[in-house]
C-alpha cells in the first residue's frame, strides 16, 4: 500500500475505488438481445398505429337545423374542420333566427372546437368542444360576449366524399344573455376533401 506525505505525517493510502456491482455480469451478445427486448413493445405499438392510422383529412359541413328553445327556431350554417386519425379541429358559423312574438332572440355563433372521433371514414362518431364568440339580440337587447359548447354527433358516408352529418349542440353563454343556455340540433352535407 503506498503511502503519502501530508503535513510532515505517513498516511497510508485509500484503496482504489471500485464500481458498484450490479450483479453478474451479462455477456455481451445476451445484453443486446436484452435492449432489443424492451424496444420490441414500443416498436409493435408505433407499427399498429401507423398500419390502422387515417389519414389526415378537411372536410366542410354546410347544415340546416332548428333550435328548441323557447320555441322552435331555424338554424343554419357552415363548419370547415381538419381531421387527424381520431382527433379534429373546426371553425364553426350558425345563425338561429330571432322569433319576435315569443321573445326568442337570434342567436350567432363563431365557435373554434375540438372534436375526438371513432377512425374510419364509412361512419364516425364523434364528441366536441369548443369556444368562442356569439352575438345575440332580440327587440331590446343585444348581446356580444364569449361563450363555451359541448355536443356529438355522427357523420356516415353517403357516395364517394359526400357524407351526411348530424349534431347536437348546447352552448353556454355568458351571464348577461338573454337566453344562458341554447341547444342547437342539425342535419348537414359533409365533403371531405
Amino acid at each position: 500500500m503506498p503511502i503519502f506525505l501530508v503535513r510532515g505525517d505517513f498516511v497510508p493510502a485509500a484503496p482504489p475505488l471500485r464500481a458498484r456491482s450490479r450483479g453478474p455480469a451479462i455477456p455481451a451478445p445476451l445484453a443486446r438481445l436484452t435492449r432489443r427486448a424492451r424496444s420490441l413493445p414500443i416498436a409493435a405499438a408505433a407499427l399498429v398505429l401507423a398500419l390502422t392510422a387515417s389519414p389526415a383529412y378537411a372536410d366542410g359541413t354546410f347544415f340546416f337545423g332548428y333550435t328548441p328553445k323557447p320555441t322552435a327556431r331555424p338554424a343554419r350554417g357552415f363548419a370547415v374542420g381538419f381531421n387527424m386519425a381520431v382527433v379534429g379541429f373546426e371553425f364553426e358559423y350558425s345563425n338561429t333566427d330571432k322569433v319576435d312574438s315569443a321573445n326568442a332572440p337570434g342567436l350567432k355563433t363563431y365557435m373554434f372546437n375540438g372534436l375526438v372521433m371513432t377512425p374510419g371514414s364509412a361512419f364516425q362518431a364523434y364528441a366536441t368542444a369548443g369556444a368562442g364568440f356569439y352575438n345575440e339580440a332580440n327587440l331590446d337587447n343585444s348581446d356580444t360576449s364569449f361563450g363555451t359548447n359541448l355536443g356529438a354527433g355522427v357523420k356516415f358516408r353517403i357516395a364517394g366524399p359526400l357524407r351526411m352529418r348530424l349534431d347536437y349542440r348546447v352552448f353556454r353563454l355568458s351571464d348577461s344573455a338573454i337566453e344562458k343556455t341554447s341547444q342547437r340540433f342539425y342535419a348537414g352535407a359533409n365533403v371531405a376533401f
